[in-house]
């Protein structure tokens, strides 16, 4: 059976709000011969922004899939895909932040980083769990969601505030 989870939407919503929140004033700070030109490059930042965003992770009986948007590519982003037999273990790295990362490391000593901001991830790492027999628990979102919806709200009453100022 094909599952897919895709990227959280507190994360994609964390990352737009926070562009939006920093660029939104440029177009009215911009000098007049400028306007148009920080109008398109504002639109075209929010649409690489929603690109990037996008990335998702794939299963199914025989393998795990990690897909990106040709825009992701570009930026040295890559897609990649294991078998469930290939995978021989899992490392767990501590982030300078105080969480871990994890990596699938295969027979061949590759390392994937295993995606730790998606959708279901209870379920994802269930599938993981059933399809490799190797320990999950210690594996969980690289950050509390709470800190990726604190900074959509933040960003939120920013683009308020900016909002405010430039029509008073």
């Amino acid at each position: 059976m094909i599952e897919t989870f895709k990227t959280l939407f507190c994360v994609k919503s964390s990352l737009i709000s926070l562009y939006l929140a920093l660029t939104i004033p440029i177009p009215f700070i911009s000098n007049e011969e400028l306007k148009i030109l920080t109008i398109i490059t504002f639109v075209l930042g929010l649409f690489l922004i929603i690109n990037i965003t996008n990335d998702y992770v794939k299963t199914c009986d025989k393998k795990i899939s990690y897909k990106t948007s040709f825009i992701s590519k570009s930026f040295w982003k890559k897609n990649w895909e294991i078998s469930w037999k290939d995978i021989k273990l899992i490392k767990s790295l501590p982030t300078s932040q105080g969480s871990k990362v994890h990596y699938f490391v295969t027979h061949k000593n590759e390392s994937f980083l295993i995606p730790q901001r998606i959708e279901d991830f209870e379920k994802f790492l269930f599938i993981v769990n059933s399809k490799t027999k190797l320990n999950v628990e210690e594996i969980s979102y690289i950050s509390p969601l709470w800190t990726y919806k604190l900074l959509t709200l933040l960003c939120v009453f920013m683009i308020i505030g900016e909002i405010v100022a430039f029509t008073i």
